[in-house]
C-alpha cells in the first residue's frame, strides 16, 4: 500500500493514479498518523511538505521516532526548494518537484521503493 499525503486534492489524485496499485490518500499528516497508529503501515509514502495543520517536516520527525515507521521510504513532492536540507536522515529517498515532475517519475519511485 502507498500513502499519498497532500492537501491539494487534484495533486493527490494525480499521484494516486500515476502510482497505481493500492493507494490511500490523506489531506493532512494527522489522518496519516492515525492510520499508522491503527496498524496500517504503507510500503512507501508520497509526502507534500506544505500541509494544513502539522507540516511535512513534523510528519517526518514523527515517523523517524518509531522503529516500525522509520524505515518506510518517503518521496517528498513539493514546490519548495529543499536542496539545503538533509532529508535522508528522515527516510526521504527522493524529492520530486511539483513544477517539473511527470507521471514516469512517480512510477519510477513506486518501482524502486515500494515493496
Amino acid at each position: 500500500m502507498i500513502f499519498v499525503i497532500d492537501d491539494d486534492e487534484i495533486m493527490a489524485e494525480c499521484i494516486a493514479r500515476w502510482a497505481k496499485g493500492e493507494v490511500k490518500k490523506f489531506t493532512n499528516a494527522i489522518e496519516a498518523m492515525n492510520a499508522i497508529s491503527d496498524g496500517v503501515l504503507p510500503d512507501m509514502i508520497f509526502l507534500d511538505i506544505l500541509l494544513d495543520g502539522p507540516d511535512g517536516f513534523t510528519f517526518l520527525n514523527e515517523m523517524v521516532s518509531y522503529d516500525d515507521t522509520a524505515k518506510i521510504p518517503v518521496v517528498v513532492v513539493s514546490s519548495l526548494d529543499l536542496s539545503k536540507y538533509n532529508l535522508a536522515e528522515y527516510g526521504v529517498v527522493k524529492v520530486l518537484s511539483k513544477d517539473t515532475m511527470v507521471p514516469a517519475d512517480i512510477k519510477e519511485c513506486v518501482d524502486e521503493y515500494a515493496k
